[in-house]
């Protein structure tokens, strides 16, 4: 399931604060198909595998997925595909105010409490402070990550390999620049060049994004962020305002907004196994590679 990183890392590397617009990722042959895959579903789900640090391994940011091989297990779930980001489809039941629709992208997104096991999986270990408490964990760069698909109506496999970025309360600051210029990289202005599109870009928001997320769960699911914390013993009384079963109707709930993220996978390689023709199956391999300012995808068509 190991994933070069080089890929991702290349492209970021491309960005500073200045040339965020002159870098662009060509749009993904594969993306109609996908999405329209997933849209068929009743339930847009998929399972996404990452890699366990065990315990006694390096946690330290810098020495995130580099050490020994032996010091990982792999770890699996069901996760529910959230939309592209910075794509959201229209839900008439949203509150949430919506970012302009000028963007299209590649990348799936999940939705997560960060106190979950699969956040400590897929991100550096959050640092603590001066008294010991254990900080927010911020928005930040990831692992390598697998997500397969079976969509079943289309009889079609999808294998998608890349790294997890997480989007968090503080996408918007200095610190979450890299997140910004990794993922605004994959973001294509629709009818670039039109004036009322340019200032819709600019009126458009990371913060806003990240609330119609939220937004777009049910007041069940937002209410779930309040819950006691995941995998923790029965037996641990809950802290203050947390408990199962509530209802969130406030978008800035500060507890449940304190706990929500989105994941956002940023592919790299996606295999494609159509399996539709029983007398004549057909398999795709995607690879994303960059050069110069442009990113673009090769396909090789395989023995499936």
């Amino acid at each position: 399931m190991a994933v070069p990183a080089q890929r991702t890392q290349q492209i970021v590397r491309h960005f500073s604060a200045s040339s965020m617009s002159r870098f662009s990722v060509q749009l993904a042959p594969w993306r109609a198909a996908l999405v329209s895959h997933l849209e068929a579903m009743d339930s847009p789900t998929f399972v996404l595998s990452s890699l366990h640090r065990e315990l006694g391994a390096d946690t330290t940011p810098s020495a995130q997925w580099t050490t020994d091989a032996a010091t990982f297990s792999p770890r699996a779930r069901t996760v529910v595909y959230r939309g592209m980001w910075a794509a959201l489809s229209l839900n008439p039941r949203n509150p949430a105010p919506r970012n302009p629709n000028v963007y299209q992208t590649d990348l799936l997104t999940i939705t997560t409490d960060v106190r979950m096991e699969k956040v400590s999986e897929m991100f550096p270990k959050p640092s603590t402070t001066s008294t010991g408490a254990t900080e927010i964990l911020p928005s930040c760069a990831g692992g390598p990550v697998e997500g397969v698909i079976w969509a079943a109506e289309a009889k079609t496999q999808w294998r998608i390999r890349g790294r997890v970025y997480m989007v968090g309360p503080d996408i918007e600051s200095d610190a979450a620049l890299p997140v910004r210029q990794a993922l605004s990289a994959h973001m294509r202005r629709q009818q670039a060049g039109n004036t009322k599109t340019d200032a819709e870009a600019d009126a458009w928001g990371w913060a806003k994004e990240l609330t119609a997320h939220f937004g777009n769960l049910s007041p069940v699911m937002r209410g779930s962020f309040r819950n006691p914390p995941p995998g923790t013993p029965l037996s641990s009384a809950p802290g203050p305002g947390l408990g199962l079963g509530q209802k969130v109707e406030d978008l800035h709930d500060k507890i449940a907004r304190d706990n929500f993220r989105v994941l956002v996978i940023i592919p790299e390689q996606v295999d494609q196994v159509d399996l539709s023709d029983p007398e004549r199956g057909r398999r795709w391999r995607h690879d994303l590679t960059t050069k110069d300012d442009e990113a673009a995808w090769t396909t090789t068509e395989l023995w499936p």
